[in-house]
């Protein structure tokens, strides 16, 4: 970023120019920078880190203040809030293929629980309805897809985390799509960072 006196012979100068620069003012200081077009890439693995973001702070509004306090100790340590410890930890625990918790450290003992999972194809969408096993303390799901057989599932092929809802199924419509054939696959996971199975792959044409 460049300071300027007098930018474009002028006494001020703002906005764009010639489509390769901006110019503005900063505390009172004209500077000039390179135009760049924001951009928003969708990539599988910023899909996968975005959507359990959402999930982990969209939940905290509904963690119990014991819940809760349990943040408090390693947010101390770190300087930070409890809130930003509880969505940095869970960030890495994802990013370790591992599953949120509600409370620090994960406790990581509950059974398992299996989906089963349900696609519907349609044009430019496909709808799946998961459905778990038992009840639980199921706190959300994981939902996995790919243009070829999902063989290894990871956060990096994550499109999608949604809330759970006990025993009862849920369904996410996965849009929009392009013409073809796309693979699914599904995990819910509990409260306490446990990562049920993740269930067989299935496929679904979309028209």
């Amino acid at each position: 970023m460049a300071r300027l006196t007098g930018p474009l012979m002028s006494v001020d100068a703002s906005g764009k120019f010639a489509g390769s620069m901006v110019f503005s003012k900063w505390k009172g200081r004209n500077y000039a920078r390179q135009l760049v077009t924001p951009k928003n890439p969708k990539s599988a693995k910023q899909t996968g880190v975005r959507g359990m973001m959402k999930f982990i702070a969209d939940r905290w509004y509904y963690l119990t203040a014991p819940a809760k306090a349990t943040w408090d100790a390693i947010a101390a340590s770190k300087s930070i809030s409890a809130f930003n410890a509880y969505v940095g930890e869970n960030l890495t625990r994802w990013q370790e293929f591992k599953a949120p918790t509600e409370e620090y450290p994960a406790d990581e003992t509950a059974n398992a629980i299996t989906t089963t999972q349900v696609l519907t194809g349609g044009q430019g969408f496909c709808s799946i309805g998961l459905t778990p096993s038992g009840a639980g303390d199921n706190w959300g799901f994981a939902i996995f897809r790919d243009t070829a057989e999902i063989v290894a599932p990871n956060w990096n092929n994550c499109i999608a985390v949604i809330p759970a809802n006990g025993a009862t199924a849920v369904s996410y419509t996965d849009s929009p799509l392009d013409a073809g054939t796309y693979h699914y696959r599904a995990s819910v996971f509990n409260t306490d960072g446990t990562l049920g199975t993740i269930c067989a792959d299935a496929s679904e044409a979309v028209t």
